[in-house]
């Protein structure tokens, strides 16, 4: 075989592997995820469901189906009998809710939450502006990426407030100072323990949550990652707090 034909023979391997990895990179970009079911149909399409391209979801009065395709949400309500996957569009706000979300650059700060005036309700149902700050009106299992710097969040910064932590037998009080919507979780008097249940209560709760923490042992780069650690590990809280944050930037549900 002369040295031409060596080089279009490998020339032509390079192509084919080359329309190779398009071809699955355009399958996996075609597939879809449940990450929010809500209604009658929830059993059928439960949070994690993985979807192909020609899978169809047929919805009943009352259903609300949250898939994510290519890192973005699409919100299907019943009753309807819809695709799996479909043009999904989001507004120029979408890459930075999902950046500013995936975050865990500095966020404790004064003056650094929701302004109102003197008769705009209090912002009871705010969201914390990344997933790794602890609303501590979220009860369940939280993923901790550093404890050593986990902050409490709150929606408001008008008052001062004591909040209880309690765990193993101990009551630790946190106070929450007026100005601020973030206060250092106490780990000196109360290190973070994980698979442990916390009770916290006071600081406006109408009643006491559990928080239990487990480990985030390394942050994915995407979110599609994000979501399957966080699905893998049960934050529910902070699954929820993301796939609010991308639903609200979709500009079509398709």
């Amino acid at each position: 075989m002369s040295f031409p034909d060596i080089s279009m023979r490998r020339l032509g391997l390079t192509a084919a592997a080359a329309i190779a990895v398009v071809a699955f990179a355009g399958t996996a970009a075609a597939q879809s995820m449940v990450v929010r079911s809500t209604g009658p149909s929830a059993g059928k399409y439960p949070t994690g469901t993985k979807l192909k391209s020609t899978d169809k979801l047929t919805l009943a009065a009352g259903d609300k189906i949250v898939l994510m395709q290519a890192g973005k949400t699409r919100t299907l309500s019943g009753p309807g009998t819809f695709g799996a996957t479909g043009q999904i569009q989001a507004n120029q706000n979408m890459g930075a809710t999902v950046t500013r979300m995936l975050s865990t650059g500095p966020t404790m700060r004064s003056r650094g939450g929701f302004s109102r005036g003197p008769n705009d309700p209090a912002p009871i149902y705010a969201r914390a502006p990344n997933l790794w700050l602890l609303d501590y009106r979220e009860g369940g299992t939280f993923c901790v990426v550093d404890p050593a710097t986990l902050l409490l969040w709150r929606p408001n910064m008008d008052t001062d407030e004591l909040l209880s932590i309690e765990h193993g037998g101990k009551t630790e009080k946190v106070a929450l100072v007026e100005l601020s919507n973030f206060r250092k979780w106490p780990t000196d008097l109360m290190p973070v323990e994980y698979g442990t249940d916390y009770r916290l209560s006071g600081a406006g709760l109408a009643a006491p949550v559990t928080v239990r923490f487990t480990k985030m042992d390394a942050i994915p780069d995407t979110v599609e990652g994000s979501v399957d650690l966080l699905m893998a590990k049960g934050c529910g809280p902070q699954l929820n707090r993301l796939v609010d944050a991308m639903s609200e930037s979709e500009t079509s549900g398709g």
